[in-house]
């Protein structure tokens, strides 16, 4: 049967950070540091909004552009955020929906698509089932997207530039001049800029930039899996010029058809939540990690999401991740999963305070254990 399966399926791999995440759902009591899932519940009023549409009968199909519920209020906010005369919103089944979608919409077999490396693993798969040809931009050691290192990987026949800010895996915030300088750079190159901001709310030290604000023609993809808790309810949205979003929302058509109905009543509500406190938590977690582990890792201190991104202090971070697994049950993901290099592992601090003293513990362990 193996005959029969399409070429892309070839093209990578199972997601290495998916084999941690079952592999903690199998085992006793780990110390799971492997998963980007906030640890807080959805808030009360938001399932309560859920449940109203359920049992109000809202269970249809969805238009594939988003229920005006929630639709026409995401316009509203992204309107007086940018004020662009043409940027238009939809709603996706999730960030990583929004994603494949601009994706499909903008890479052609044989087009080059601009990476941070270290990125998202998802990334990477997306441009090689579209055809592309990834192309990285190496951001050691701080994690930084240097515009200079960008325009040196710009040939002819680049079509696309994605960033991250606040980063996965890394943590790290784009400044603003870094952005506004990349956001010109597409401008100037006729590139696509693809934004993914689904870690916009935590930013710690600073406020948070889009690279839309000085590229109207940039795509942003934004969600609430991360803000509010809601990873399985598959609630995104995308925004950009309408010649663009027209063609995602023509795509979607005819793939994920829709985002689930209810989850829309839901997310409108969510727009109201005001969830600060839970970002005011994972400032303090994030300062928790980094004293915990500073005297014992090359560690860059990152400025948002809720990741870290330390170097392996012995051995390459496959091996430094296994031993970690074998001898104290924690699960963290090596950075090949994120990268060309096998230097550096990702912990996420979406986990209880108890969780994350256990991890530093073992890792402090870890570090000394060559």
């Amino acid at each position: 049967m193996e005959d029969w399966l399409a070429q892309r399926t070839r093209a990578f791999d199972v997601s290495g950070i998916r084999k941690f995440f079952d592999l903690g759902a199998s085992m006793p009591d780990p110390i799971n540091l492997s998963i980007g899932q906030p640890d807080f519940d959805v808030p009360d009023e938001v399932k309560d909004a859920a449940i109203a549409a359920i049992r109000d009968g809202r269970n249809g199909y969805a238009l594939s552009q988003g229920m005006p519920v929630l639709r026409e209020k995401l316009q509203s906010e992204i309107d007086g955020r940018f004020r662009h005369a043409d940027r238009q919103v939809f709603v996706t089944c999730g960030t990583s929906g929004g994603l494949m979608l601009a994706m499909m919409a903008l890479v052609d077999p044989g087009d080059e698509v601009i990476l941070p490396d270290p990125c998202f693993g998802m990334y990477n798969a997306l441009v090689a089932m579209m055809g592309g040809r990834v192309v990285s931009v190496d951001t050691y050691p701080d994690f930084h997207l240097c515009p200079e290192r960008v325009a040196a990987a710009m040939t002819s026949r680049t079509k696309l530039m994605l960033v991250n800010s606040p980063n996965n895996p890394t943590g790290a915030v784009a400044t603003r001049e870094e952005l506004r300088a990349v956001a010109k750079l597409a401008a100037d190159r006729n590139v696509a800029l693809l934004s993914d901001e689904i870690y916009h709310d935590f930013c710690y030290d600073e406020p948070c930039t889009s690279p839309a604000e000085f590229n109207p023609c940039a795509i942003v993809v934004d969600g609430f899996s991360k803000s509010h808790g809601m990873p399985g309810w598959r609630l995104g949205f995308a925004h950009g010029p309408a010649t663009i979003i027209d063609e995602m929302v023509k795509l979607q058509q005819y793939s994920f058809v829709c985002a689930p109905q209810p989850a829309q009543w839901a997310g409108a509500k969510a727009m109201d939540v005001d969830m600060r406190r839970h970002i005011d938590a994972y400032r303090r977690k994030r300062d928790l990690v980094v004293e915990g582990l500073r005297d014992h890792f090359e560690l860059v201190c990152p400025g948002g999401a809720f990741y870290a991104f330390p170097k392996a202090p012995w051995g390459t971070s496959t091996e430094f991740c296994m031993r970690g697994l074998q001898e104290h049950k924690l699960l963290a993901v090596p950075g090949g999963n994120f990268s060309r290099r096998d230097t550096h592992f990702r912990i996420s601090y979406a986990a209880a305070d108890a969780v994350l003293e256990r991890g530093i513990e073992a890792l402090r362990k870890l570090a000394g254990a060559r």
